[in-house]
């Protein structure tokens, strides 16, 4: 009985532990995602008046792109140990490279507008006049729609593959992100459509805290 203890307790939370590091990033990049797109102006003429008006919201929105980035990778460790002997190798380094390679991407475009933020906050006229802005804007936007949008395919593919293998998600679930995936993996053009990727994560996250939780109902029941 007591060598049984840690594996009964594995089993209950580490469900739990993916379900609540997909919410916590699900929730952190869609508010960052959507702040910088309503906020950060596509035209130079606007960039003045509404990055000295929406400064700090801006801030915060790209402050928390770090914390979500911890969660993803916290959510893939522990999809990661879920599936133990069941993962495939090739599938599996798929997984965790595009899971990495996305965060990079990510990372490195909020790392720009960071960067437009401080020379702003530095000297205001220098970032208009030089076409600094329009410069690094171009970069972010580019990562974000060519890299970023498309290693969030590659790792919504390897996860739904993994899922119909194993089972560890509905098959529905798994076709609906493969059908968002290719969309993603299309798509050109529109950094917007990054938000699919994590609703996508909210949704099988949800879907794992619940399922988790009417099994311990269930068990303490028994």
């Amino acid at each position: 009985m007591i060598q049984g203890t840690p594996t009964i307790k594995t089993s209950l939370t580490t469900p739990r532990a993916a379900a609540i590091a997909g919410i916590a990033f699900s929730v952190l990049l869609i508010i960052s995602l959507i702040i910088i797109l309503i906020v950060i102006p596509p035209n130079l003429q606007d960039a003045e008046g509404l990055l000295s008006e929406n400064w700090e919201i801006i801030s915060l929105s790209l402050n928390l792109v770090p914390f979500a980035g911890i969660a993803f990778l916290w959510f893939i460790g522990v999809v990661r140990d879920r599936l133990g002997a069941h993962e495939d190798r090739f599938f599996a380094t798929v997984f965790l490279g595009s899971g990495l390679l996305f965060l990079a991407s990510l990372f490195t475009s909020a790392a720009l507008t960071s960067g437009i933020l401080v020379i702003y906050g530095t000297a205001p006229d220098l970032l208009v006049d030089s076409g600094i802005y329009t410069f690094g804007r171009a970069v972010s936007y580019e990562i974000t729609n060519v890299y970023t949008i498309k290693m969030a395919g590659v790792f919504m593919i390897t996860t739904c593959t993994l899922s119909l293998r194993t089972g560890i998600l509905p098959r529905w679930m798994a076709f609906v992100g493969l059908a968002l995936a290719l969309f993603l993996l299309l798509s050109n053009g529109y950094i917007w459509t990054l938000l699919l990727f994590p609703i996508w994560i909210l949704l099988i996250s949800v879907h794992i805290l619940l399922t988790n939780l009417r099994g311990q109902k269930l068990g303490n029941i028994q």
